[in-house]
């Protein structure tokens, strides 16, 4: 087993453990939980970043991280996250190494979840974060 993937597979360990601890209502310690998973998933992203041909690998790793980095708070980090998983994609859109559509989607989506309220609350809109939830709780069932 590569080292990407014993990282990955730690993370992901982490993470199991993190939502499972965050079901009970423990918090504090889920939070700690998701922080050691984005360490070791950002880890196993940053061994493979440089390697545009190693897609959908890459990308996904990134978005697993971005996407850990938001259930610990950490936005910047997972916008940073995003941008060079998606930076490569643009980068790599004449070459190879761009992320699969769904993948790439899926960033995307993830950099407006991270982005959303600070632009609503530039504009001096209301952001009512139950409202989205439940709009995307909705989304999901059809």
């Amino acid at each position: 087993m590569s080292q990407i993937q014993k990282l990955h597979q730690q993370a992901m360990d982490l993470a199991e453990a993190a939502f499972t601890v965050k079901l009970r209502g423990d918090l504090t310690q889920a939070i700690q939980l998701f922080r050691q998973a984005l360490d070791k998933e950002s880890q196993a992203a940053a061994l493979i970043a440089d390697q545009l041909d190693a897609e959908p690998t890459r990308s996904v790793l990134h978005r697993s991280a971005a996407t850990l980095a938001i259930d610990c708070g950490e936005l910047r980090t997972a916008e940073r996250l995003i941008a060079i998983a998606l930076g490569a994609a643009l980068r790599a859109i004449a070459l190879s190494g761009n992320p699969p559509q769904e993948i790439a989607e899926e960033l995307k989506d993830l950099f407006i979840q991270i982005n959303l309220r600070p632009y609503l609350e530039r504009h001096g809109l209301d952001f009512d974060e139950q409202k989205l939830i439940n709009l995307t709780l909705d989304k999901k069932t059809f």
